[in-house]
């Protein structure tokens, strides 16, 4: 599987940006998709992960009530979107996608995922 990430930019305190991560190569419907962070001189931090059936996800403390995830299975895409951004909110963001053959869990650790993105660059300025 490999996964394109796009839509980081530079925004304000208090904007929206709006992630996506495309998936091509074997099929993404098996996949359990997330994203993390990585913060310059911080480890890479988990932010949200959404099941394969899409019904279940779960988001980090730190961005819950503003972010949102979303998986279009028949485009290979999941989306994240991301209101009230803070300057915390600042890192690169990275998709990444994990095997499962369940349809109701999601992943939370960074080894449970085999697959990554390169990175969007999200800054949001105070």
């Amino acid at each position: 599987v490999q996964l394109q990430a796009s839509g980081g930019g530079l925004v304000q305190t208090g904007g929206s940006l709006r992630l996506s991560c495309a998936a091509s190569g074997r099929t993404s419907r098996n996949y359990v998709m997330g994203w993390f962070r990585q913060a310059p001189g911080k480890e890479r931090e988990f932010v949200t992960s959404i099941s394969v059936g899409g019904r279940v996800t779960w988001l980090a403390e730190s961005v819950k009530g503003r972010f949102t995830i979303a998986r279009d299975s028949a485009k290979n895409t999941i989306n994240l979107q991301m209101n009230s951004l803070k300057p915390e909110d600042t890192a690169v963001y990275y998709c990444a996608a994990g095997g499962s053959t369940y349809d109701n869990v999601v992943y939370t650790n960074r080894s449970q995922y085999n697959y990554w993105g390169q990175g969007t660059q999200v800054t949001v300025s105070s």
